[in-house]
């Protein structure tokens, strides 16, 4: 997550450094008139740019799907050998925690392991 912050800083911070160089007065000097982009060029960059933006919403989609995901949750008691069953969606299991879909928050003991499986598994 912070890569992805600093890799959008860096991109901000060098897009705003190549428009500064642009409109500087020294650099007016000797720079002629680019010559508009040839309309193919315009073209795949909007193309890019879709495919990116699809890509990117697939990605977030199929996160959020994951976690929306039901699983069994099995919590072994290591010395009594005691298992109780719970179901949870994936999002809401954190570590050693985790809430059910009936809004109980369940907090592992150091003794308890959890094993956790999909819902349609017996």
């Amino acid at each position: 997550m912070f890569g992805k912050i600093l890799l959008t800083l860096a991109v901000i911070l060098g897009a705003y450094w190549f428009l500064r160089r642009q409109r500087s007065p020294r650099s007016q000097v000797f720079l002629l008139q680019p010559k508009p982009a040839p309309r193919w060029v315009r073209t795949l960059a909007y193309a890019l740019l879709g495919i990116f933006l699809a890509t990117s919403l697939l990605w977030l989609y199929e996160d959020w799907a994951a976690d929306r995901e039901i699983l069994q949750v099995e919590v072994i008691n290591a010395n009594t050998g005691a298992i109780t069953r719970y179901q949870a969606r994936r999002g809401d299991i954190q570590g050693r925690q985790f809430k059910t879909l009936d809004g109980r928050r369940v907090t592992l003991a150091e003794i308890e392991r959890m094993i956790l499986q999909p819902e349609d598994s017996p």
